[in-house]
Parts: structure tokens; C-alpha cells; sequence
């Protein structure tokens, strides 16, 4: 039953990245427009993650509760170390939510807009960064065990860990990769006015994908962090880092032709590889700290637990998975109904 969670851990985390990343993009997007493009986007994606935004976020629970029943070490570790950029991203998520509310339901169009465009943006920006660093925090090898007998040093402790170079930059690359994300969804839900946008933004967020990624591997390499070099020793990651360049051209075929499926699958595969080429090396050991790396496996909870877990998780996927497609699918035939009566 173990490997059942594993795979929900897994999985969770893929669709967050996919859902919850374009999420977050739009917002990004939207951020970096001029004016008038920005009036695009903000029409667009009420119209395409207005009726849907809310789901996205069930996965990073699912997440959490999964760590939190099933690896307690881990999230223990995780909620103590890093609990300033996981305060930051919570927060940034309920302004997220509060400011997309407002702005578009508010009664009173007036000065407020401006604050909830604002809070927004910002709040777009900086909660995929967070994200990102909390993950940086983990691997960077600079979490320090928290012991009776060690003197707690706060700074060492709480902001070193995530507080760090190598951390910001895997920060910039998630928020990239949101974006990324977020616009190749927006080429196939774009009306004429929108398509040229999305396609011209898909293609600049790819290069900039690339090149944060390869400054945050080389930066990582160059200052001996772990975690960088258990990816570029490793070749199966070698292998599968050569696998998403040769399909990057696929991929910029499809966005500039504006192929909707296609390009969102591509996309897809890329996000499933560089979850992978992060994660594969490492395996089980996936927290590194001062003190050496902490595994996933050490200290899980008991078998009982474990197992009512498992069958709750393939119980909940059962119907979470075919609702939220059907919710997806529900509101696609309502677009379409709305725009053969306009």
C-alpha cells in the first residue's frame, strides 16, 4: 500500500505544477502585458480558470495531508525549517484568491481595482517563487536537525536554509515555468485578438525557461550543492534532459502554429521531465541538510495507518479525478453554447 501513496504523493505534485502552475502564470502574464494586453488577459482567464481556479488547488492539499499522515519526519522537518516561506506562500495564495474575488465581483468598479489588480499581480509573482524556494530549502543542503542538545542559532535555522541564492533561482524558474505553462493553455482558449499574445508570450517564456534552468543547474554545480550533482552524475538524468531539449522543438512547432492539444501536451511532457530529472537521482533521500540526506522511507507511519491511507486516497481518486473532469468538461460545453448564442 505504500507505493499506492507514493504515487498520490507523485501525482499530486505533477498537477499541481500543471493546474496550479497555469494558475499562478495567468497572473504573470497578465503582470508583465501592456495595457491593452492586459485587458486580454484579464477577460480571458475569467472566462477560462473564473469557474475553476478554486480546484486547482486541491492537489497541494492532498499533498500536505499525504506528508503529514504518512512522512512525518519529513513534514515535520519541512513545517520547522521552512516554516517562513510556507507562511508566505499561504499567505500569497489567500490574497491571490481574495484580490481575484474582488476584482471581478466587486459592486463598485472604482480607485479599489486598482488595489486588487495590484494585490493580484504581486501575489501571482511571488507565491510560485516561494514555492519554488521551499523546495530550493530542501535540497540546498542548509537545513540544520533541530535538537535539544544543538543551540538553537535562528537565522542558521530559519533563513539560511531557503534565505539563499541557489533557492531564489529555483524560485525565478518555477514562476517561469508558470508561466510557460499558463500561456500555452491561453493559445487554444484565445479569440482572435488574444491568439498573437499567447503564442508571442509562450515563446519568450520557453527561452527564459531554458535559461533560468541552466543558470540554476550551473550556479548549483559551481557551488557544490548535492543536489545539482547527483542530477548531472546521474545518467539517466543526463538521458532525460537530453529527452526535453530534442522536444522543445516539437513543442515551439506546435505554439507557433497554435495546435491547442498538442502543444499542451508537450508541455505536459516537459513539466513530467523536469519533475523527474529533480526527483529520479535522489530517491528516496529527497531532504538534504547539513547533517546528510533524510529518507522518504525512515519513519513513515505504521502499517495500519498506511493502509487505511492507500484505500482512502484510490477511494477519493475515484471521484475526485472524473469530477474535476467532468466540472472541466461541463464548463468547456458552456463556453461553447455561450459563444453559438453570441
Amino acid at each position: 500500500m505504500i507505493s499506492v501513496v507514493l504515487f498520490f504523493l507523485f501525482f499530486s505534485l505533477l498537477l499541481y505544477v500543471l493546474l496550479g502552475g497555469a494558475d499562478f502564470g495567468a497572473g504573470i502574464l497578465e503582470l508583465f502585458s501592456s495595457e491593452d494586453n492586459q485587458k486580454i488577459t484579464k477577460k480571458t482567464i475569467y472566462r477560462v480558470m473564473g469557474p475553476v481556479w478554486e480546484a486547482n488547488h486541491i492537489w497541494v492539499i492532498i499533498l500536505i495531508v499525504i506528508l503529514w499522515i504518512a512522512f512525518p519526519l519529513y513534514y515535520k522537518v519541512m513545517v520547522t525549517s521552512l516554516h517562513i516561506p510556507i507562511t508566505l506562500m499561504l499567505l500569497g495564495i489567500t490574497l491571490r484568491g481574495v484580490a481575484f474575488v474582488f476584482r471581478h465581483y466587486d459592486a463598485y468598479v472604482d480607485e479599489s481595482q486598482r488595489v486588487y489588480n495590484w494585490l493580484f499581480h504581486v501575489s501571482s509573482l511571488i507565491t510560485p517563487i516561494f514555492l519554488g524556494m521551499i523546495f530550493g530549502g530542501m535540497v540546498s543542503g542548509k537545513i540544520v536537525l533541530i535538537t535539544k542538545d544543538i543551540p538553537l542559532d535562528f537565522v542558521e535555522a530559519y533563513i539560511h536554509p531557503w534565505f539563499n541564492i541557489f533557492s531564489f533561482l529555483v524560485g525565478l524558474f518555477f514562476a517561469s515555468l508558470c508561466t510557460f505553462l499558463s500561456a500555452v493553455l491561453l493559445i487554444g482558449e484565445a479569440d482572435e485578438e488574444g491568439y498573437p499574445v499567447y503564442v508571442r508570450k509562450a515563446k519568450i517564456a520557453t527561452i527564459v525557461v531554458v535559461v533560468l534552468g541552466f543558470i540554476t543547474i550551473a550556479y548549483g554545480y559551481v557551488t557544490n550543492v548535492e543536489f545539482v550533482h547527483g542530477i548531472t552524475s546521474h545518467s539517466v538524468s543526463i538521458g532525460l534532459i537530453l529527452v526535453s531539449a530534442a522536444f522543445l522543438y516539437p513543442l515551439w512547432y506546435t505554439v507557433k502554429k497554435g495546435i491547442r492539444v498538442a502543444s499542451r501536451i508537450f508541455a505536459g511532457i516537459q513539466v513530467l521531465l523536469i519533475i523527474t530529472v529533480a526527483l529520479y537521482p535522489h530517491y528516496p533521500n529527497l531532504l538534504i541538510t547539513k547533517s546528510g540526506t533524510l529518507n522518504l522511507l525512515d519513519k513513515v507511519a505504521p502499517e495500519s495507518v498506511i493502509n487505511v491511507l492507500g484505500i482512502s486516497l484510490l477511494v477519493g481518486g475515484l471521484l475526485i479525478v472524473p469530477g474535476l473532469f467532468h466540472l472541466l468538461k461541463s464548463f468547456k460545453m458552456i463556453k461553447i453554447l455561450e459563444k453559438q448564442t453570441h
